[in-house]
């Protein structure tokens, strides 16, 4: 996408939300949105389809936090007039305003598979007032950066923990395999551009200012591509499944995001690749829970073994262990195992944490009933003189 894209589109209308939205909003009306007007969800439906690619535009921008404040202050810039001509400005008395068009030459800057970063503010800038001339120094644009690519995955409790290598189906545009990406018919190259000689950008004068812009003949790649490639029709790239096998690594978290670099949409004709980010959700376990690295379980013990002490044995992850349980031991209280909870990435580990929880029956023999009164007898009352104070204020 271009600056001109960011200046004159909105992508907070697109994704449906206010200026104002938190970045979970601004995620959870991406997701929506790309589930309901995805190409596999409406099969034939070519306006599904740019519905997909409009969305998938706006959350690159507004879904990366740097990017969402270029292009905020880009066009409350651009908003607010910054970029009129003043009474003894350049554009003489009136204060007629700059065209947008003048600034970018109606460059879109990309194509079906063009770049996720957008031009930014600061390029915009050094664009503008650069004061290259003809003779001005330019480096090459070359192709467009191809965009992020977001998906989500759903991993078992134990397999988190331990960590696991899948494989991940995805059905997104990869690389033409007929032209390897560039673009054009097997057995040619793209050649350069004859207007901006590679370079991508174009110069021209318009009263006080030269402005460099993005070349109108090779859309700024600086390459144009005489005979198309039949398969991908010059863009260098096309939807198509495939299988990556991705690594998560052991101890990865509820919503932490995974990023495979190059992984994602192939650049334009033959430009780098955007990223894969993985969003890992993990499933709960039915024994266990994870408080950071630690693991945490609850185990039930009777009223005797509380009072009596006794030896626990517990299940982990990877096997048992053995906890003493000390006499006269209270419900609540946490026992730890060293060692057996979640190993960190410099190769040491949490702890499983087992809080005891006194099981009082709710029934009970005649000749339990006698024991336990037996054992009242013989039993101190508790401490509760604290409360017994503040009992009688109310007799």
């Amino acid at each position: 996408m271009s600056t001109k894209d960011w200046i004159e589109k909105d992508y907070y209308a697109a994704l449906g939300v206010q200026k104002s939205a938190s970045a979970d909003e601004i995620k959870k009306s991406y997701r929506k949105l790309a589930r309901e007007s995805h190409p596999d969800h409406n099969p034939g439906d070519p306006n599904a389809e740019e519905r997909f690619k409009a969305v998938s535009e706006a959350y690159a921008v507004l879904g990366d936090d740097a990017k969402r404040r270029e292009y905020d202050e880009m066009r409350s810039l651009f908003g607010s007039g910054a970029f009129r001509r003043n009474a003894r400005g350049a554009g003489g008395p009136g204060g007629q305003p700059f065209d947008v068009s003048d600034l970018f030459g109606g460059a879109a800057g990309g194509g079906r598979f063009g770049g996720g970063g957008g031009a930014g503010f600061q390029d915009l800038f050094s664009s503008i007032f650069s004061g290259g001339g003809a003779g001005g120094p330019s480096r090459p644009r070359g192709p467009a950066r191809g965009r992020d690519v977001e998906t989500e995955v759903a991993l078992d409790f134990g397999d988190a923990v331990r960590g696991v290598t899948l494989p991940l189906t995805l059905r997104a545009p990869g690389v033409c395999d007929t032209c390897a990406g560039s673009g054009a018919k097997p057995g040619t190259q793209p050649v350069t551009c004859q207007v901006c000689h590679g370079v991508g950008t174009t110069t021209r004068n318009q009263g006080s200012f030269s402005f460099s812009e993005p070349c109108r003949n090779c859309q700024g790649v600086g390459t144009v591509v005489e005979e198309k490639c039949p398969e991908c029709q010059g863009t260098g790239g096309v939807t198509k499944t495939r299988t990556l096998n991705v690594r998560f690594p052991a101890g990865v978290a509820d919503g932490q995001r995974i990023r495979l670099a190059g992984r994602g949409e192939p650049g334009e004709r033959g430009g780098p690749a955007g990223d894969l980010f993985v969003q890992v959700k993990v499933r709960p376990d039915e024994l266990f829970g994870r408080t950071g690295d630690d693991l945490t379980l609850t185990v039930p013990i009777t009223f005797p073994e509380a009072v009596l002490g006794t030896d626990l044995r517990v299940p982990t992850l990877d096997g048992t262990v053995t906890l003493r349980v000390p006499p006269g031991t209270p419900g609540g209280r946490v026992l730890r195992a060293r060692g057996k909870g979640v190993v960190r990435r410099d190769g040491r580990a949490g702890d499983l944490l087992v809080t005891l929880d006194v099981v009082v029956p709710a029934k009970v023999s005649d000749e339990a009933r006698a024991a336990l009164e037996a054992f009242a007898e013989q039993t101190p009352p508790a401490a509760r003189e604290h409360l017994d104070a503040r009992v009688r204020r109310f007799d």
